[in-house]
């Protein structure tokens, strides 16, 4: 954060500062709108808790950004905070984000860095990081020396365990990248041509070797994975999985009956499930499914307690959360334990109401996904109760994840 916070200053200097009439303003939504910058750039480097997919995010944008608030400012008697934030969240930056959920965090960190507050207050940019006062170009520069916290991921809004996470996926990346340059075993094709003297040496075919290669390296064949639901673990415990999943559908299809608590993680196709529930429930109390929503409340019971289903909805279980806790004393989203980089959820109650009576204040939208790659895995959006500004929780990446 030192370094990119210094780099995005030094696309300006003191003649920048001064060419605006209201240079206050000007000045403050400047160093903000690079603190914003070094924050998109540097999220990258966490994966998917910090970014769905990887954008091209580059100086220009930032440099773009700084003419249009020039000019916006030049033009409106008072700043226009809503339109800066539309057109350097919605189109500047906006335009390299394909994401809907991306797209969110953007406008979230726009929101919480670009208001009255950093002009009228002292606005903190980062816990024990304020907006600087009104300073010279290198005045700027000495202050992110001098009171910018030590690097880690709260600086950009997430958890401490998300350094965690990614320093393990770079660890085992480079572990990865080792054991593949390996020398090959030939042992196989020895083995072939030795058995088959008579009729010459037989070669593995590419599909064949692949198939060998992943084997070898606890990975799933993609012949295999191509085929199946999405997911990220090593063949042994995708296989382990796997076996979870058709033991599960066999003991459900016995007895023909919902089971007390339904593993959601266990299906090939959740939605389709959490759409039925929908639909089973519109069609009994006779809503217009368009105008129908699912709640989810979240109980403080595991599944062994429960005995039978709900005469409406399902009891879900398997689901974890990423990037904070849930906390069954306070009923709410709280932060996660450090080194808990996900904890497993109490059974989650699911059910269909009316749209209009879904309860919204005091929640956090919350994204489901399949796996921890996120992006196009996203399943469902589960509101959930938070004390805390549902803000938080985006810049923290906070998720919900069917598998591990």
């Amino acid at each position: 954060m030192l370094a990119s916070l210094h780099a995005a200053l030094y696309n300006f200097d003191q003649d920048t500062l001064e060419v605006c009439s209201k240079e206050q303003e000007f000045k403050s939504i400047l160093f903000s709108l690079c603190y914003f910058h070094a924050c998109v750039a540097g999220r990258l480097r966490f994966g998917p808790q910090g970014w769905s997919r990887s954008y091209p995010f580059n100086s220009g944008d930032l440099t773009v950004c700084a003419n249009v608030l020039y000019n916006y400012l030049e033009a409106n008697p008072n700043v226009p905070w809503e339109d800066l934030r539309y057109l350097f969240g919605e189109i500047m930056y906006g335009g390299h984000i394909t994401d809907d959920w991306d797209r969110k965090l953007c406008r979230v960190y726009l929101e919480e860095f670009m208001n009255p507050s950093l002009v009228d207050d002292e606005l903190m940019l980062a816990p024990g990081f304020a907006a600087p006062p009104n300073l010279d170009y290198s005045g700027y520069h000495q202050y992110i020396d001098e009171m910018l916290p030590p690097e880690s991921p709260a600086l950009y809004g997430l958890h401490p365990d998300a350094e965690t996470e990614f320093l393990t996926v770079t660890s085992n990346t480079l572990f990865r990248a080792l054991l593949e340059m390996q020398p090959r075993n030939a042992l196989s094709g020895e083995e072939l041509g030795q058995s088959t003297e008579d009729k010459g040496e037989l070669m593995l075919c590419p599909d064949m070797e692949a198939q060998q290669s992943a084997l070898s390296h606890d990975a799933v064949p993609e012949s295999w994975s191509k085929l199946a639901y999405p997911s990220t673990y090593g063949l042994a415990q995708w296989f382990n999985d796997l076996l979870l999943r058709c033991r599960e559908l066999d003991t459900w299809t016995r007895d023909l009956a919902l089971p007390a608590v339904v593993w959601l993680s266990g299906f090939f196709n959740p939605q389709s499930f959490l759409t039925a529930i929908m639909q089973t429930t519109a069609r009994k109390h006779e809503w217009p499914l368009d105008k129908t929503c699912l709640t989810v409340d979240v109980t403080k019971k595991t599944k062994e307690d429960y005995g039978h289903p709900p005469r409406e909805g399902a009891y879900l279980h398997g689901l974890l959360m990423e990037g904070a806790r849930w906390d069954s004393q306070s009923g709410a989203i709280v932060d996660a334990h450090l080194k808990e980089l996900r904890s497993a959820m109490p059974v989650i109650f699911a059910k269909a109401i009316p749209a209009d009576r879904q309860e919204t204040k005091h929640t956090y939208e919350c994204p489901v996904y399949k796996t921890k790659t996120r992006g196009p895995n996203w399943v469902w959006t589960f509101r959930l109760k938070s004390k805390e500004k549902a803000a938080k929780w985006v810049l923290a990446g906070v998720a919900l994840l069917l598998e591990a």
